[in-house]
């Protein structure tokens, strides 16, 4: 379990995805709060993408496979200028384009919908393969879920990475022990996790995935190698930065959100 404690930008974040739940009274807050530091190294420092022109075919990929993360997702995007920020707090409305799980050409930004958990990986092997075909230098980053890789789809994709040699796919995985209902552990047990992607062909690197140094000192090396598709191990904890919040699998998704939610919620974030 991560120690870190949060810089201030972390914790701006945070308290954009509670003002966000503070309109819409219902999303995935502990599976969002846990990728954080994640997304915001990649949209900050990683990703050669453009704002201005969403569709610029030699920009970096990113698919987001645990779609029901989408709340930092979308807050890394209005940042980016994607879309006006004002959309972030329209969240889950009829007339929003921000949905509980992001949707392509939508939301610009998003590379593919997502949240039937499994497909992102296959889906980035496509964009990898694409990249070979058109002679493209760009690279597809998909960030899965701990739980997601219980499905037999995700090793599929693992072991077609692996033959096609897509040295600049890279996997990330959102290692934070919990899923929906209970502990990594005691649902479908995944270790030992580092070994497996490297049986199935994949350079591992694991990380604190809440260390925002860390985080950019892993990514700003990918692909790690030139025949073999790249896997970060970020463990991180779910719910980081509310401590109630912290690897409560009732709070995995909420809906109908009280007021004193809502204060304990801002409350222990200042903590």
């Amino acid at each position: 379990m991560s120690s870190m404690k949060l810089d201030k930008i972390s914790i701006e974040y945070r308290k954009e995805i509670l003002n966000i739940i503070n309109y819409s009274r219902r999303g995935h807050i502990p599976p969002s709060l846990s990728i954080v530091e994640i997304i915001r190294v990649l949209y900050e420092d990683i990703l050669n993408i453009s704002s201005k022109n969403p569709f610029w075919e030699d920009r970096d990929r990113f698919i987001l496979s645990k779609g029901h993360g989408c709340l930092t997702l979308y807050v890394a995007l209005a940042k980016k200028g994607f879309f006006p920020k004002e959309e972030l707090y329209r969240f889950c409305k009829s007339d929003t384009i921000l949905g509980g799980h992001p949707e392509y050409i939508k939301i610009p930004g998003v590379e593919a919908s997502t949240g039937s958990l499994g497909h992102g990986l296959s889906i980035g092997i496509g964009f990898a393969l694409n990249a070979r075909l058109e002679k493209k230098n760009y690279r597809t980053f998909v960030l899965l879920g701990d739980g997601e890789c219980q499905e037999g789809s995700v090793w599929e994709a693992a072991l077609c990475a692996s033959k096609h040699k897509l040295n600049r796919l890279i996997a990330i995985i959102d290692y934070n022990k919990m899923q929906c209902y209970g502990k990594i552990s005691e649902v479908l047990e995944l270790e030992p996790f580092s070994e497996k992607w490297r049986d199935f062909g994949f350079v591992v690197k694991e990380v604190d995935g809440h260390d925002i140094k860390a985080l950019r000192k892993v990514f700003q090396n990918v692909p790690f190698d030139d025949k073999k598709p790249s896997v970060i191990i970020c463990h991180t904890v779910k719910g980081k930065g509310i401590p109630f919040l912290e690897n409560n699998a009732s709070w995995h998704h909420k809906s109908g959100i009280s007021d004193e939610e809502m204060k304990k919620m801002f409350e222990g974030l200042e903590k």
